[in-house]
């Protein structure tokens, strides 16, 4: 084996795609890494392999503190981070292990169309899909509620956008948790989380959230992509947001809580980032619940973007939007899994992790029990995505990558990118852009983030998950 060290961490190369952290000091459990050299975070000033570290401190920490290959940076965990704690044995819950933006996730939609049928409506379609999706760091939304109805929202997710006549059955059929995460408190949100939330339902927001048309490029694995309805030259809509400022606000308000109660549980941790309380204590119920409920609060946010994205197909193409699945990566559930041949009951954090269920887990929907739950997988702005699929056997508690990870910050990005040339150069290459601003462009140029099939070429050979479908960019919307 070799041992090396990287970022100033000592890491040890144990297979394939696979690096481990030994155990050392502080740490309850190692570090593993799920990666290639090309994709592990050596960046100047990534501490990414330092939070895998302070990860594996956690109280009730089990098997091991793991880290995709997207990993990169975050708040507390880093962004790419999997752990889970034994509910049973004092397990603790982080909201620094799930994320501001709780239930961040991705929708992918089929179109009733080919590429070819499409391109002479291509700019049109784009035209109409900018100006019907609300975008940008403030308040916008496509579905005007009140306090009554927002409650229905976090308690229902997208089940009450369809009952409301926001979409039919086969939404919640394929979204993750039929787009209902069930233990939702809206009595544990804020009044300022609230006000947040009340007037972004079905908007984009900022940052690296995007709507975007692409095609699918290539199939490896028929089977499956008939399963979920996708064939070569296929037209396809990808959607990646999350909760907005109501899930930001949620985050905010229990981290300092727990902040002030650790130490009524005996728990110090080495990054105050890493705010946690047991599972099972009132501070950790209260977060769950709220967390629950910023969840579903995502979930129907992705269920009117597509509503919209769907009438926008019917106005300029004259074809509609099939769901092909809704997936969240920025979660913690409690989960049953067998650790050390014994089952227990974890709290498992998600954090920029995609969960990866294999093929005949009783959570799939029937008509995908067969081929596994699919894996959506956005390269950055320009390049391809991927569909993938879980596999018997994936590791790191059925967990894969979440997107292609950033190298370079946003502030760097934007030093060393000129937004308009950005926006020109993809132009020339086919794709209609739709963007806010300039510098919001330049801050997710390609060369931010890592290789995305560099990273989906680990993630298959650490045997997390399978590819599926490529999908190649043809225009996007973005915050």
């Amino acid at each position: 084996m070799k041992t090396a060290e990287v970022a100033g961490i000592e890491i040890v190369e144990d297979g394939p795609f696979r690096y481990r952290i030994p155990q050392h000091g502080p740490m309850r459990v190692p570090g593993v890494v799920f990666a290639s050299r090309y994709v592990l975070p050596e960046a100047a000033g990534d501490q990414a392999l330092q939070q895998v570290v302070n990860v594996a401190t956690l109280p009730g920490i089990v098997e091991a503190s793991y880290a995709m290959p997207d990993v990169h940076w975050g708040y507390g965990f880093p962004i790419g981070g999997v752990a889970a704690t034994d509910v049973g044995a004092s397990g603790v819950i982080s909201p620094g292990g799930v994320g501001f933006d709780i239930s961040c996730g991705v929708r992918l939609l089929a179109a009733g169309c080919d590429r070819q049928e499409l391109a002479p409506r291509l700019q049109a379609l784009m035209d109409v899909l900018g100006h019907r999706t609300p975008r940008g760091p403030g308040r916008g939304a496509v579905w005007h509620v009140g306090r009554s109805q927002l409650d229905h929202i976090l308690e229902d997710g997208a089940r009450y956008a369809v009952e409301c006549g926001h979409g039919v059955q086969r939404d919640l059929n394929r979204c993750e948790d039929e787009g209902r995460l069930a233990g939702a408190l809206a009595a544990q949100v804020s009044t300022r989380a609230i006000d947040r939330g009340l007037c972004q339902v079905g908007s984009l927001g900022s940052g690296n959230h995007f709507l975007e048309v692409q095609a699918v490029e290539a199939v490896y694995d028929p089977d499956a992509a008939r399963a979920m309805g996708l064939h070569e030259g296929q037209v396809t809509v990808m959607i990646h947001c999350g909760s907005r400022g109501l899930g930001h606000q949620i985050c905010t308000d229990h981290v300092r809580t727990m902040d002030q109660a650790m130490s009524r549980y005996g728990i110090s941790v080495s990054d105050r980032q890493l705010a946690c309380v047991p599972v099972e204590s009132p501070e950790g119920r209260a977060y769950l619940g709220a967390m629950a409920a910023a969840s579903n609060y995502a979930r129907a946010n992705r269920q009117l973007l597509a509503e919209a994205a769907g009438d926008a197909f019917e106005a300029v193409c004259g074809c509609g939007l099939d769901l092909v699945y809704d997936i969240s990566h920025n979660t913690a559930k409690t989960e049953i899994h067998r650790v050390d041949g014994n089952p227990l009951r974890l709290c498992v954090h998600r954090k920029g992790a995609t969960r990866a269920l294999p093929p005949g887990h009783p959570d799939l929907p029937h008509d995908l029990a067969t081929v596994g739950q699919p894996v959506l997988i956005p390269g950055t702005m320009g390049t391809a995505s991927y569909v993938l699929v879980g596999v018997a056997g994936g590791g790191a508690f059925h967990s894969t990558c979440h997107g292609a990870g950033r190298v370079r910050s946003r502030h760097a990005a934007a030093r060393e990118v000129d937004g308009r040339q950005l926006r020109a150069d993809l132009e020339r290459h086919g794709i209609a852009v739709r963007g806010t601003t300039l510098r919001g462009l330049a801050e997710e140029a390609p060369l931010a983030y890592k290789d995305i099939d560099a990273v989906v070429q680990a993630s298959e050979g650490a045997g997390l998950c399978r590819k599926v479908a490529r999908l190649v960019p043809l225009g996007v919307v973005k915050g």
